[in-house]
């Protein structure tokens, strides 16, 4: 028998249920006074952030929101978008955050298949929101946000407005801790390119220790400076919302990526971190030298999707952003896998550096599990950087599962693992590097081709400043890369036999595309290139 168990038992003065919600409430109270949100002329103090937090949810209460009951929002990165992350589950609630670009009809499906009984939606985005209320089947409590920071068009489709309908709520309401920290906190949907969209679900637990895990990851010291630059509606900003208040951080709120905007937020604020999609840098990059701003220390950047091109890690630097590389999924949280930097590596040249940052790296602490397996066998593939195997997740800041979907949730976690479709490989030193998504890959002639492997090689080209390769029906070999291709703005179209060259000296030649196609890239609305749509033209050339 066990000893340490013996009337050793859980109870309420050593167990309680992780949440985030806890990180507010210590801020408030460690620093009422320290500013925690900027926007525009706004300025929050953690005790106002906490008290508006508090009387939000009390009237969420009033209007019937209790556990289990889903809240939507559709909000840009604004100051009701951060009260919203902690009074929706303080009641118990689901917060869903709405994708702003979608079209009406995936909205409304996501509003039916959530059961939204109360949605507050930006004024902005008010003629999508209409049409989607008439396409649902649902009919939730309708709030509006008519944000003063926004001057463009709109109008007020509920009964109230935000701050009408938060001005008679409790600020000292007492709210609810999860009775379990495996209760829901949040719902995000997938991007839904092929059929509906599916819908995943955060627990309080893993939102408590991604949230950590981020600061741990980020090096955020306390009361560090945050510039929105992500859409928060992207797996709950990956979690940053919370984050900030574990560090009694200071949350820069910013409607919309520009570029001129930016650069005078992270100068005139004193930003410390920010996060984004590689548009994001080409965004900053881009910006005409007159409205770019002298930084005074050097900015943390940190970026998901496709591995920076050697190029703009080089252009970053100079501009004063050192960039980190994530990886993960929304059912991940956001990243849980990190590029962390070793310093022997300061030693190669750019090139060196370059091939190191391009790999996605090691687990999040958060994160106990981190693998590249055989799907078929579930064994681990060899650590040689070559054979390629499937990367897999297991821990506490994977979902709980697909919404309404327990068979694609059973396939997801078959094995004990969850799978994330992503093919990699291993390194020697434990780091894992992505090869492709598993519908991404080419076969071409019975040989796997990585589409990621042709992109890098097209992004070193001088006048190549995004690129998508995807696979095109041949009837010789199954399948040949096709490469769509935007070019600089000053660049003039290299011709096919030049692109050839250029690529033979990079790849194999049974790598090079047989095909270049000169056109703008179709993007998501976070920045990622929409291979499904490239993939149909590509039947078309």
């Amino acid at each position: 028998m066990n000893i340490f168990n013996q009337n050793l038992d859980r109870n309420p003065a050593n167990h309680q249920p992780l949440t985030p919600l806890t990180f507010l409430e210590r801020a408030a109270h460690t620093f009422p006074n320290h500013v925690a949100i900027i926007h525009g002329d706004l300025r929050r103090t953690y005790s106002q952030f906490y008290s508006r937090a508090r009387k939000l949810a009390s009237v969420l209460v009033q209007k019937g929101i209790s556990t289990g009951d889903t809240v939507s929002v559709v909000l840009a990165n604004t100051p009701a978008m951060l009260e919203a992350h902690y009074a929706v589950p303080m009641t118990g609630g689901v917060l869903n955050c709405i994708n702003t670009r979608l079209d009406a009809k995936i909205i409304a499906f996501q509003l039916d298949h959530s059961e939204c009984k109360l949605l507050i939606t930006d004024r902005e985005f008010s003629a999508t929101i209409k049409e989607a209320l008439e396409l649902a089947s649902v009919d939730p409590i309708v709030i509006d946000y008519d944000d003063p920071e926004f001057k463009g068009d709109g109008v007020l489709l509920g009964k109230e407005e935000y701050e009408d309908f938060i001005k008679n709520g409790d600020e000292n309401y007492v709210w609810k801790m999860p009775d379990d920290e495996w209760d829901a906190i949040s719902l995000n949907y997938t991007s839904g390119t092929t059929g509906n969209p599916k819908g995943v679900v955060f627990h309080h637990r893993g939102a408590s220790l991604l949230a950590q895990g981020n600061a741990l990851t980020a090096s955020m010291p306390k009361h560090s400076i945050y510039l929105w630059t992500l859409p928060m509606f992207h797996c709950n900003g990956w979690c940053f919302p919370w984050t900030l208040s574990a560090i009694a951080g200071t949350h820069v709120c910013l409607r919309a990526v520009r570029q001129k905007p930016m650069w005078d937020a992270i100068a005139d604020h004193g930003v410390t971190h920010l996060c984004g999609a590689p548009i994001v840098m080409s965004t900053l990059l881009s910006t005409n030298e007159e409205d770019k701003r002298a930084l005074p220390h050097t900015v943390e950047f940190f970026t998901a999707a496709a591995p920076p091109p050697e190029a703009i890690l080089a252009a970053m630097k100079d501009a004063g952003f050192n960039v980190t590389h994530l990886y993960g999924l929304t059912e991940s949280y956001g990243p849980a896998v990190v590029n962390d930097w070793n310093s022997e590596w300061d030693a190669l040249d750019s090139a060196g550096q370059a091939a190191m940052k391009a790999r996605q790296g090691v687990r999040y602490s958060a994160l106990e599990g981190l693998d590249v397996k055989d799907p078929e066998t579930m064994e681990s593939v060899p650590a040689d950087g070559e054979t390629i195997g499937e990367v897999m997740m297991q821990g506490n800041v994977v979902m709980k599962g697909y919404l309404k979907n327990p068979e694609a949730s059973d396939e997801a976690f078959r094995g004990g693992w969850f799978h994330t479709g992503d093919l990699g490989v291993m390194h020697e030193d434990g780091y894992i590097q992505l090869k492709d998504r598993s519908k991404d890959i080419i076969i071409s002639g019975g040989e796997n081709i990585s589409s990621i492997e042709v992109e890098d090689a097209l992004y070193k080209h001088p006048d190549i400043s995004a690129a998508a390769v995807v696979a095109k029906p041949d009837k010789k070999w199954g399948e040949t890369p096709c490469a769509f291709i935007e070019l600089n703005a000053d660049a003039q179209t290299p011709s096919h036999e030049d692109l050839i060259a250029w690529c033979k000296e990079h790849l194999a030649s049974f790598k090079v595309p047989k095909n270049f196609v000169f056109e703008d890239l179709p993007k998501t609305s976070t920045g990622k290139i929409q291979k499904f749509v490239l993939r149909e033209r590509a039947k078309e050339i």
